[in-house]
């Protein structure tokens, strides 16, 4: 994000380590249609809007999303680079509006993701009360992402040949639950 900075630019940089290969990374990660159903904590609904191409690009949900804080966002994603096992890149309209860049890295048997997420907060609230809550608003982030880590180790271990999905635990689900059920079981249809 080039120019001055304000209250309401985000820029944060993740870094996670999964055992699994980039293939498997990238089946899960490339495929934003399932986030609802493994990474429940922040993905509320997930809406198809557009298939892309065969190699990923153009293809865009819109998103209803939360992390621990008491407040939800809707935005558009769009895959703006083709889905491969190094990664791909994605841009959000709506309640953030930037760009983010997933990639994947063998390291053994683990794969090393990065995410580079470079957002503006368009949401009113957000907007006017970053300058005062912003160190709130980054926490939030981190924790997502931290659920986000722990939602695709279950994943790719529930995925995996001979392991019962019985044996492997259910992803953390949203806090303030109860408020947010009715948008979550539409996503489980």
């Amino acid at each position: 994000m080039g120019g001055s900075k304000n209250s309401s630019d985000y820029e944060f940089l993740t870094v996670w380590r999964v055992a699994g290969t980039p293939r498997e990374v990238t089946d899960i990660l490339g495929d934003a249609g399932t986030l609802a159903r493994w990474w429940p904590s922040v993905y509320l609904r997930v809406t198809p809007l557009d298939p892309g191409e065969p190699d990923g690009t153009g293809k865009s949900f819109m998103l209803h999303t939360k992390g621990w804080l008491p407040y939800t966002l809707r935005w558009k994603l769009t895959v703006t680079e083709p889905i491969t096992e190094q990664g791909f890149a994605i841009a959000a309209t709506g309640d953030l509006n930037g760009t983010g860049r997933w990639t994947f890295e063998a390291d053994g048997p683990e794969t090393v993701i990065s995410y580079d997420w470079r957002v503006t907060a368009a949401k009113p609230l957000i907007r006017r009360l970053g300058f005062l809550f912003k160190p709130a608003f980054a926490a939030n982030h981190r924790w997502a992402m931290a659920r986000g880590q722990e939602s695709l180790a279950l994943e790719l271990r529930r995925r995996r040949p001979g392991t019962g999905k019985a044996k492997v635990p259910p992803p953390p689900q949203p806090t303030f639950a109860s408020r947010y059920r009715w948008q979550r079981s539409s996503t489980h249809a």
